[in-house]
């Protein structure tokens, strides 16, 4: 899927603010600093009760108490997934520029995806009902459907544009962001608050993960030899969308130009990824923007550190990018903060973004030696010092929905 860049998507779209909740805490900066810097935000789990399971490990928000940054009455309706959305929400409109009022009206949408939504709620109602015979909670409803969190947002910022939650698995938060940034070129809403939310680090969700066989036991080492698997993750990644004709009105300075979206399906396997799915939305991605593979300076990569999805990509790459794969600096951050699954991809869009603003490919961390099985440059343990003009991040999620961003400069243009 590709829009055109004639007619009107010449109303170019711009990220003017964004905000996030992760391993490393509340707040992008500590994002980043984690991610530049090398310093893994993975730690022992830990859970509300106890957890018999072999992985011991998980990439969590410490810490977080709702109460410091949202209103008592609202969090009953929360679960832990909409609370991380608010939080990061808010930290986007402000870098943003807007007051909560300025965003709302009819041409205001919101946007947000989630692999699972309020998956705490669930498992406390079920834990309820079937063990301690206690009545279900009477909010449980609105708390656990993924719809809560777009929705909240939408009477938090009383946004009456579309209003929507969107399930793409681990794409979930790039279909989010890409289709937002159609609706507005297309002229159906003219701002949009968009992202990626999940919370389900707990039992019978890691449990369920364990029995993929695909959860790494200590380090996660995406495209490294020894790589055997990934660690869960939770979080939240927001953005602000907008026209880059609108910013320049209200002269607030973008982040960046969100200048191409691609995506495919693989329909193919359920868990099993496919190169010509990936190189699929790569090529949207970069026609979208009107761009060749020679723009793209950096690519945060999917990069779960699993046998399959590591050597798979990195072809993909390989045939995107042509000779110039082995020399692409090519990242993943999810050994900083996680495989957060419907929220992955905007915290790792979220990073890409930082990589642009400070020239820097943050590092894939834990590397331990060059596969050949995996022909890529893959910033091995370092971040470095680097010129970017246009970053692509990629997603690609289970059942095969491929999804995958371009965000580039806007030097002088805001």
């Amino acid at each position: 899927m590709a829009a055109s860049s004639a007619g009107v998507g010449e109303r170019r779209v711009v990220i003017s603010g964004m905000g996030t909740v992760s391993a490393a805490g509340v707040g992008t900066a500590a994002l980043w600093t984690a991610a530049r810097d090398g310093v893994s935000q993975v730690r022992p789990l830990v859970t509300e009760y106890p957890y018999d399971g072999r992985i011991k490990i998980a990439a969590q928000v410490p810490d977080f108490d709702p109460s410091k940054y949202l209103e008592k009455a609202l969090l009953t309706f929360c679960d832990p997934f909409t609370q991380f959305t608010l939080v990061a929400s808010d930290e986007a409109v402000a870098q943003a520029g807007f007051a909560r009022e300025e965003l709302s009206g009819p041409r205001v949408g919101v946007i947000i995806g989630s692999g699972i939504g309020g998956m705490t709620t669930i498992d406390h109602g079920l834990r309820h009902y079937y063990q301690e015979r206690i009545r279900p909670d009477p909010f449980s409803v609105p708390r656990l459907i993924p719809s809560a969190a777009p929705t909240t947002l939408g009477m938090r910022y009383s946004a009456h544009g579309p209003t929507f939650a969107l399930g793409s698995a681990c794409s979930s938060a790039s279909q989010a962001v890409g289709l937002a940034a159609q609706m507005i070129r297309f002229g159906l809403m003219d701002r949009a608050i968009v992202g990626g939310a999940e919370a389900c680090v707990i039992n019978g969700t890691i449990r369920a993960w364990e029995g993929l066989r695909v959860m790494t036991p200590d380090f996660c080492r995406p495209f490294s030899t020894g790589r055997n698997g990934m660690t869960l993750g939770e979080g939240a990644a927001v953005f602000v969308l907008e026209t880059l004709e609108s910013a320049q009105k209200r002269g607030h300075a973008p982040l960046c130009e969100l200048a191409g979206y691609g995506t495919t399906s693989d329909a193919k396997d359920f868990v099993r990824p496919d190169i010509e799915g990936m190189i699929g939305a790569m090529e949207a991605a970069l026609a979208d923007a009107g761009l060749g593979p020679e723009a793209i300076d950096y690519l945060n990569a999917h990069g779960t550190a699993t046998h399959a999805n590591d050597i798979t990509e990195a072809a993909a790459i390989g045939r995107v990018f042509g000779e110039r794969a082995g020399r692409l600096p090519v990242s993943s951050t999810k050994p900083i903060h996680g495989h957060a699954l419907g929220a992955s991809a905007g915290l790792e869009l979220a990073l890409t973004i930082r990589a642009l603003q400070e020239q820097i490919a943050p590092p894939t961390i834990n590397f331990l030696d060059f596969d050949p099985r995996c022909p890529i440059d893959a910033v091995p343990n370092e971040a470095r010092r680097i010129e970017i003009r246009a970053a692509m991040s990629n997603s690609f999620a289970f059942g095969g929905i491929n999804a995958v961003l371009i965000v580039r400069a806007l030097a002088g243009e805001a």
